[in-house]
């Protein structure tokens, strides 16, 4: 067994963080990420097609979609999921404005975690990666026990208007660039319905080539 550490030079909307990820004997790993959900009407297929497929993904959370959806966060933690913060509102002039108003919305979101899960997260996605950010604003992070994660490769489902599964297919292999440890963002919102599709051609794609999949 061993721990495998990456550093990431994330793209689109290049960043980079350090992340020790849990010990492992796979050499070649995609962690799928959801951002901004749950959602009603998009999660519960991304979760089905998990299941179906006996694979284990990560979301990362907005808290006031969180509010009135805490069964899904259930449901999440219940398949053996990980669940991380990624904001309570997502609104950036507000999170960024402080590092301690930074901690009072991550706190705010995982409050719902804790509720649910009986504990809170510690995995943790800045809302449009970590790229640029003051090093204020990311040490708070750290320095608050969290561990944050951006992605190497990405669907493109949040920039690309009514894109078809292939187009998110097409995107989340060529921006993966062959890597063997792989972080695709994808998101859960509710007009991502597209994603789910896409979804099941990414996993059968990296099967093929003998990735595992495994929760951040």
């Amino acid at each position: 067994m061993c721990a495998v550490l990456i550093v990431f030079y994330v793209s689109p909307k290049i960043a980079k963080s350090t992340v020790a990820f849990a010990q492992t004997d796979a050499k070649k790993i995609v962690y799928l990420t959801f951002d901004d959900g749950p959602s009603d009407r998009v999660t519960p297929k991304i979760l089905d097609v998990l299941k179906e497929e006996n694979v284990k993904a990560t979301f990362f959370i907005v808290g006031i979609h969180a509010e009135t959806r805490k069964y899904l966060i259930k449901r999440e933690i219940d398949e053996g999921h990980s669940v991380g913060v990624h904001s309570y509102s997502h609104v950036y002039r507000d999170i960024y404005s402080s590092p301690e108003n930074l901690l009072k919305d991550i706190d705010k979101c995982n409050k719902i975690i804790k509720e649910v899960s009986g504990k809170p997260s510690t995995l943790y996605r800045f809302p449009g990666g970590s790229h640029g950010l003051s090093a204020s604003l990311i040490d708070a992070v750290t320095q608050h026990g969290l561990k944050y994660f951006d992605w190497n490769a990405s669907t493109r489902d949040a920039e690309i208007y009514k894109a078809t599964p292939q187009q998110l297919f097409k995107f989340a292999v060529s921006t993966a660039k062959d890597e063997e440890n792989i972080i695709l963002l994808s998101h859960d919102t509710t007009n991502k319905t597209t994603t789910v599709d896409a979804l099941k051609l990414i996993i059968d794609h990296y099967k093929s080539l003998g990735y595992s999949f495994a929760a951040l």
